[in-house]
């Protein structure tokens, strides 16, 4: 079966022909949907598009738990991107030279900060250091500071928020019930500059489109601000 469907909109209207930029690739089975990422990443999207891999192509997932959440997807993409055997295995991630890595916390003294994107460059082990570079900027870690880091091939959607990449692939599966809305679809849609391909269910997607997060907060601010106003004026 051919990877790509015809491309289709959220709404079931078919995408212009002078415009394919947007596809929706059908897998109900979670296993159909992980190998169908892979086929994607591998030779669909390189081939047709002329994406690198790994530096163009990024894949957005509501959650980190699940088979198409981020934490299995980066130990399948690892494994299928990156032959590398020069490995140091730390706080529950394997990270070998060339990976795709994501600083999650803000370092100050490193001058890296949450959501920035790596490769890593090299891994020392009599010096136990790594150095990962970021945007032609090289950072040196000790291994014991690499608890700041994660594997990035696939992130969550609420990560990728304020960047934007070439391509993106959305996994939207109903194993990501809870956070099937359609704020955080158009968050994901919206992160990629030339190529949006959404992998998953039909069911799945029309979930995330009808349902609207209630975003009014319950607070006290007006009641505080004519409090503030009435002893301003007494």
């Amino acid at each position: 079966m051919n990877a790509w469907q015809k491309p289709r909109w959220p709404q079931g209207k078919v995408a212009s022909p002078e415009n394919n930029d947007f596809y929706f690739v059908e897998a109900n089975e979670v296993e159909k949907g992980v190998s169908m990422i892979l086929r994607l990443i591998q030779n669909n999207i390189p081939k047709q598009f002329k994406m690198n891999p790994i530096e163009d192509i990024q894949v957005l997932t509501p959650m980190q738990r699940g088979e198409l959440g981020a934490r299995n997807l980066n130990v399948v993409l690892q494994e299928a991107l990156n032959p590398s055997t020069n490995f140091i295995q730390r706080f529950g991630w394997t990270f070998k030279v060339g990976d795709k890595v994501m600083q999650i916390v803000n370092n100050y003294d490193l001058d890296v900060f949450n959501g920035d994107i790596g490769r890593v460059l090299s891994l020392n082990h009599e010096e136990k250091l790594a150095k990962i570079e970021y945007d032609g900027r090289v950072v040196e870690y000790d291994f014991e500071e690499l608890d700041e880091i994660i594997l990035s091939y696939a992130i969550t959607i609420h990560k990728s928020q304020g960047s934007e990449y070439p391509g993106v692939i959305i996994p939207i599966h109903t194993q990501h019930y809870m956070l099937l809305q359609r704020n955080l679809l158009y968050t994901a849609i919206t992160r990629g500059k030339k190529l949006v391909v959404l992998v998953g269910s039909v069911k799945a997607l029309a979930i995330a489109v009808k349902k609207v997060e209630d975003m009014r907060r319950v607070t006290t601010l007006s009641e505080r601000l004519i409090e503030f106003k009435s002893a301003i004026n007494r």
